[in-house]
């Protein structure tokens, strides 16, 4: 009857619906010397459970939290306080063409033909480039067209050789 009775908690058990008295009631029957010998399984698993809740911590726990360095937390504040420093400037000192002297517009006239002359040539290497890619694109073609004949000279040579014979 007591055996019935411990099966039946154990699939209450497994199924996760046993109460804590029950629970109790299964500890303290695999904690005994005698299991049943089909229940074996069960035994190590229960001791186990009791040795680790015997189990403590021993370890001394701090109960003040460590400080963070807050050397760091200030740079990254006057960082962030330079860099709002140097956009409200630049957007306050903004400039148009009509203020910028002869010899500014000179140079920035310079740079914008340099630029120019930069890019058209970018441009045609660029246009060279792609002669070439159609180069290497029909070489690739013609090269595949080779293996196809020479797979046809093998197979001709095959066939003529077993003819001659």
């Amino acid at each position: 009857m007591v055996l019935d009775k411990i099966e039946q908690l154990l699939k209450k058990y497994d199924n996760g619906e046993t109460s804590l008295q029950e629970e109790q009631q299964l500890k303290h029957y695999f904690t005994q010397e005698t299991v049943a010998p089909h229940l074996e399984v069960y035994k190590s698993m229960f001791q186990y459970f009791l040795q680790t809740q015997q189990e403590q911590f021993t370890k001394d726990v701090p109960l003040k939290p460590r400080k963070t360095f807050t050397l760091y937390k200030w740079i990254s504040v006057a960082a962030v306080a330079v860099i709002m420093l140097g956009v409200y400037t630049q957007v306050g000192n903004s400039r148009s063409f009509s203020d910028l002297s002869d010899e500014e517009l000179y140079a920035y006239n310079q740079t914008k033909k340099v630029f120019n002359l930069v890019s058209s040539k970018l441009n045609q290497g660029s246009e060279n480039m792609n002669a070439l890619n159609l180069v290497s694109s029909n070489f690739t073609k013609g090269a595949e067209s080779i293996v196809y004949i020479s797979e046809f000279s093998k197979t001709t040579n095959k066939f003529l050789k077993t003819n001659n014979k």
